[in-house]
């Protein structure tokens, strides 16, 4: 996965979505995480440089001072809405896992030039498709009403077109929030 980007609205009390996209795909996965993480990852990918540390920066010193890298980072679990991760490091030519917030662990990715992974159970079941859509919307829900001539659409089908639309504008906490209501329904 890649970071694509960072995105708030100001409904969302301070949160921001921290967008992840496949590398070879087209799905993308909203992260809701803290303004100070997404901060913290935004300096670092815009590589601005605080004067003095911030709090990710000192333990990327920490772990290099204990000749230690992150390898990998793998959001590795999605539990009653919260995601989970492990940060993945290399100490004395050992492989040592360990537990972390996904915001924290992205912070410590992109400062490590390390790879970030999404486990394909929680992609399966939190991504959102960023596919091309059929031309019509005849095609997008596979039903025509040939007696009227005009779609009738369920709550489902409903939710899956504001889906479309909030990915199309970028509006990925709107997204989540879509994706989790057609969770529900799908039970």
């Amino acid at each position: 996965m890649e970071i694509l980007g960072l995105s708030t609205s100001p409904s969302s009390g301070g949160a921001y979505a921290l967008i992840l996209s496949e590398v070879e795909g087209s799905r993308r996965l909203p992260i809701i995480i803290g303004s100070y993480e997404a901060q913290a990852i935004a300096l670092e990918l815009e590589n601005i440089k605080p004067p003095r540390p911030m709090t990710h920066d000192l333990l990327k010193n920490m772990l290099l001072s204990f000749d230690t890298q992150v390898k990998q980072v793998i959001v590795n679990e999605l539990s009653e809405g919260t995601f989970y991760a492990q940060i993945i490091y290399e100490k004395d030519g050992n492989l040592i896992e360990l537990d972390a917030r996904p915001s924290d662990a992205i912070a410590l990715a992109v400062r490590f030039g390390a790879s970030i992974f999404v486990e394909g159970s929680v992609l399966r079941e939190a991504g959102i498709s960023a596919d091309p859509e059929p031309d019509t919307l005849e095609e997008a829900l596979g039903v025509v009403n040939e007696e009227v001539g005009k779609k009738e659409l369920s709550k489902l089908e409903q939710l899956e077109l504001d889906l479309k639309t909030a990915i199309e504008t970028e509006n990925y906490e709107k997204a989540a929030k879509i994706r989790d209501s057609i969770q529900k329904l799908k039970g």
